[in-house]
């Protein structure tokens, strides 16, 4: 067995798949193209799910790939073993619907037996219990002996994912020697040992799972294969982990350096270095790929791993910044695979640099408060943390949760989830009136905090809109607390007692005026800053205000009540969803402002036209109904009594209020409602669609801005119906008349091209040429689809009697090819299907056939020449 490196080893793959007329296709990003049910690429089937689903054309039916993964399930892991990592390659084959189990597992073992060089009584296989077809495969195709053939369960050799395509897996294992095993007299292959290590998977999807748990046949086979990169070098290198294949090591040793340290000499300087050698490789890969630090999402896994990197660099005593430079290495090691790690490298360095720069800035500060609370823990003999503490940790000095899971966990220690959880909460809230205040005040964050604790506002404005004996109880102008605001200053108003609605549970705060005797302020959003203090935003535009002053507090009635419509719709909206989906419905956001209303909602598939019309016609039910709403505070156990719902992961206090619609819809809410149903109007929905996994959002309007819509729709009905020169009760027909009779006339165009294409069969015969004694006919025919190329062909056919056809056309910006082959010409090596597949990837399509004849499409017609002057170079080979 010789030795290759990682880098030869992906090459090697790659290149073998290439000779089995795979098309060798770039790692795809990191980050998934439209595909919402993951942060990261974390297979090499992942970014390939669409082509598998037939949402997407693949760009060949063969392709081969080695793809950038990222798992963090077991984060906790990586550094404490030598075999978890976060970043890895896999190198894939993959066929949509072409080869299935006869050709891949021959050229399984080909590639490991004849190319790797493996020696063959070092490899067993295993199948599932059930398939006795690949088990035969193995043995009579490939002639591996039957007790090297292992049958395993369900479990372990079958891949499902709930219904749809799924099917039997074959693993290649290799068995590394007595010295790895466990001595137990049943070790074998399956065991959980590290004598036998699987380094091979094929996925044979063949069935489709049903609803009832029965498997039906697929008509398409598909074929998607998974070797480890990293895995396969410990095996080809001789080496016991992945920290000990050359480019890993080279990384490894790298960090050492940096340190001042040597591997294998101490347990815990080990795991350091693993730690950084791990995520190292992972920050550069996904910064190259446009990931962001930032505190959710992928960012938030970017910048657990660099902070983890980092303080795992402290622990080692290095000084300073140093993942930028070692990132250095990991592109040294792969930039020859990954290109864009070179083209990149600038920006990794400087995003590198920024956030491990911040993290030093606030790591140390934080270090020494984490040490004084364990401290403080140890001397109470307490090993839960509370959530304030380790909240304090995050919000204030920049320490990921996970990371004080982790320091903690050294010591026996845990934090208080729950209470983590409400200081989270807390501090959304925060983050959400802060970005409110900068909207209109520009940047200052703090100053709310320096406005006295016992400071309260009133809210009287569930019934009524104007209080003209408020008082100025706080006053920020401009950013700064205040005792008088001027003509132009932007100030935050607080009050005694409000009629203003501050933004909250989705509905948007309400507008209005505040006005005294020596002044006006026009108020622009209402909001909850920290403890819940009511700031009315806005602008002197008349006159002072000044502390202390009694004022006019007067909302916009009309945006309240067309908030209002919206919100009470929400409420009907929510039953009506649950009515027609299930109960398994709740609410899961919601915006409600005067124009529109968007609600989302837990479900988990897209509503069909007939669930929409039915939820939209319950709501205007509703409407029509009039049911009288009542709001009540009661005690949330007379509050479930009633039966009211409380919204999805929201909790709430002993005393809650009650929104009941007439005993339709009751809902526990703390917004502004109307007092009747009827004065929602009409209900109309405008969209629904996806924004999460699991989640749903539906768009609709009410009131005043259901009959614009309404009104727009009626005028453009009527613009359409003077178009075409038909009564709005006749549109429908009309519209149906016209594409029926365009259809008849593009039948008839294409008719008479393919008619002027025939009778211009003798001037393209001349146009012939010879190829080793082979007449050969290669020409463009303008604007003229496959069906009319088709046709063409066959009348060149009967008058060439012998040769070669190539035709290509471009229509609507795509390109039509085709290609035939008389029989005789077939038998002198000319392959249609061949020729067309090279010269429609020319054009940047594909396709393929028979022998005798062959279709495809390109995506560039400028490209057709060429493509041409391919297919007869392809035809020489063929009959050279």
């Amino acid at each position: 067995m010789k030795y290759l490196g990682v880098n030869e080893i992906r090459e090697a793959f790659l290149k073998f798949f290439e000779s089995k007329e795979h098309l060798r296709l770039q790692s795809f990003p990191l980050v998934p193209q439209n595909d919402n049910s993951l942060l990261l690429i974390n297979s090499g089937m992942a970014p390939m799910k669409a082509y598998f689903t037939g949402q997407e054309i693949p760009p060949s039916k063969r392709v081969t790939t080695c793809q950038k993964c990222i798992r963090t399930g077991d984060i906790e892991n990586v550094g404490k073993t030598a075999r978890h990592g976060t970043f890895f390659e896999m190198l894939g084959d993959f066929s949509f619907g072409d080869y299935f189990k006869n050709e891949i597992i021959p050229w399984s073992w080909e590639f490991v037996t004849k190319v790797l060089e493996i020696p063959e009584d070092k490899l067993y296989v295993t199948i599932y219990e059930e398939d006795d077809e690949t088990g035969n495969i193995w043995h009579e195709k490939v002639g591996l002996p039957r007790e090297r053939i292992v049958k395993l369960g369900k479990a372990d050799n079958f891949w499902e994912h709930g219904t749809g395509p799924c099917g039997p897996c074959t693993e290649i294992y290799f068995d590394r020697g007595e010295a790895y095993g466990c001595d137990s007299p049943t070790c074998g292959v399956g065991c959980d040992c590290d004598r036998y290590m699987e380094f091979w998977n094929l996925v044979l999807t063949q069935f489709n799972a049903n609803e009832d748990g029965t498997y039906t046949e697929l008509a398409q086979k598909n074929v998607d294969t998974g070797m480890g990169l990293e895995r396969m070098a410990t095996i080809m290198q001789g080496v016991d982990s992945i920290f000990d294949v050359d480019t890993i090591k080279a990384i490894r040793d790298a960090v050492c350096q940096k340190a001042g340290v040597q591997y294998g000499t101490d347990a815990k300087i080990d795991v350091s270095v693993r730690v950084i050698t791990d995520h190292i490789r992972s920050v550069t890969m996904m910064t190259a790929d446009g990931v962001l630090p930032s505190n959710e999402g992928r960012g938030y896994v970017l910048r657990r791993l660099l902070r983890r990197a980092a303080r795992h660099g402290k622990l080692l005593g290095i000084e300073g910044e140093f993942l930028a430079e070692l990132s250095k290495s990991v592109i040294a090691c792969s930039g020859e695979a990954y290109p864009e790690l070179v083209s990149k490298k600038d920006h990794i360095f400087k995003i590198l640099s920024i956030e491990e720069n911040s993290f030093y800035k606030t790591i140390d500060k934080g270090m020494e408060i984490l040490k004084a609370d364990m401290e403080e823990m140890k001397a109470a003999g307490v090993k839960v943390m509370s959530g304030e503490k380790s909240f304090r940790l995050y919000d204030t000095y920049g320490f990921p949760v996970d990371l004080t899971k982790e320091i903690l966990a050294e010591e026996n220690m845990e934090i208080d989830e729950n209470a983590f959880a409400e200081e989270m909460k807390q501090q959304k809230e925060r983050a959400r009136a802060a970005r409110a205040k900068s909207n209109y005040m520009g940047a200052a964050a703090t100053v709310y905090n320096d406005l006295s604790v016992d400071l309260e506002t009133a809210f009287a404005g569930y019934d009524v809109f104007e209080i003209c004996d408020a008082k100025v109880v706080a006053l920020v102008a401009n950013d700064k607390i205040a005792q008088v605001a001027h003509t132009g200053d932007s100030v935050a108003v607080f009050l005694d007692k409000t009629p203003f609605y501050a933004e909250s549970g989705g509905q948007v705060g309400d507008k209005g005026t505040i006005k005294t005797d020596t002044g006006v302020i026009e108020v622009t959003d209402c909001i909850k800053v920290i403890g819940g203090k009511i700031a009315h935003i806005g602008e002197v535009t008349e006159g002072s205000l000044e502390m202390g002053a009694t004022v006019c507090a007067a909302i916009d009635k009309g945006l309240r009540m067309a908030s209002a419509r919206n919100h009470t719709a929400t409420h009907l909206l929510h039953k009506a969803l649950r009515t027609v989906l299930g109960s398994h419905v709740e609410q899961a956001g919601s915006y409600v402002s005067a124009e529109r209303l968007r609600f989302d909602f837990t479900h988990f598939a897209a509503l069909t036209t007939e669930e929409v019309q039915q939820v939209e016609k319950l709501v205007n039910d509703a409407i029509f109904a009039s049911y009288e709403v009542f709001a009540e505070e009661m005690s949330m156990n007379a509050a479930r009594e009633k039966g009211a719902m409380a919204l999805f992961g929201e909790k709430y206090g002993d005393v809650v209020r009650v929104v009941d619609m007439g005993g339709y819809s009751i809902e526990l809410c703390g917004g502004a409602h109307l007092a009747n149903t009827a004065q929602v109007g009409s209900f109309k929905i405008l969209s629904e669609n996806g924004v999460a996994a699991g989640v749903r959002r539906i768009e609709a309007l009410t009131g005043a801005e259901a009959l614009k819509y309404y009104q727009a729709q009626e005028a453009e009905i009527k613009e359409m119906c003077k178009l075409v020169k038909a009564t709005p009760d006749k549109l429908l027909a009309r519209l149906e008349q016209i594409l029926a009779e365009q259809k008849e006339t593009a039948k008839e165009l294409e008719k008479l091209k393919a008619k002027m294409a025939g009778g211009a069969a003798d001037e393209i015969l001349n146009t012939k040429i010879e190829i080793n004694g082979v007449t050969v006919l290669a020409a463009e025919i303008k604007d003229i689809d496959g069906n009319g190329l088709r046709t063409l062909g066959d009348q060149l056919k009967q008058k060439m009697a012998s040769g070669v056809i190539v035709l290509a056309s471009g229509k609507d910006g795509k390109v039509n090819l085709m290609a035939m082959a008389t029989d005789d010409v077939v038998k002198k090596g000319a392959h249609a299907g061949n020729i067309i597949k090279a010269a429609a990837t020319v054009c940047g399509g594909g396709g393929g056939g028979r022998p005798n004849m062959a279709q495809a499409g390109g995506k560039d017609a400028t490209k057709i020449a060429d493509a041409l002057q391919k297919a007869k170079e392809v035809i020489t080979e063929q009959i050279g």
